[in-house]
């Protein structure tokens, strides 16, 4: 029995070696852009993550102590809050101590 080998021509390996660098290419790209999304939303699942714990923190002396905290900088020195300044910028407003503050987390660019 014979066996008839096919040589593919140079034009042909080419050809076939274009497409699978391009196929290459175009997963790496899908690969690059979707960990940039991955990046983006985990940055903002972590601002929302402070704002939850600055809130809570914030309910917390409210309920120990009957008014809510004039600064975030107390949450911090008094109930353990804490804050990465280098990372966040988070506004604390409060109006009155029996009203539940204002809290907005920024990430710094």
């Amino acid at each position: 029995m014979y066996h008839i080998k096919r040589v593919l021509s140079l034009r042909a390996r080419l050809i076939t070696a274009a497409v699978l660098l391009a196929v290459l290419v175009l997963a790496a790209l899908g690969l690059m852009l979707g960990s940039r999304q991955v990046g983006r939303d985990l940055d903002t699942a972590s601002a929302q993550a402070l704002r939850q714990a600055v809130l809570q923190a914030a309910v917390q002396c409210y309920a120990v102590e009957g008014s809510y905290p004039a600064s975030l900088d107390y949450l911090e020195e008094n109930y353990g809050l804490l804050v990465n300044h280098d990372r966040f910028i988070v506004t604390y407003e409060a109006f009155a101590s029996n009203l539940m503050p204002q809290v907005n987390v920024l990430e710094r660019a």
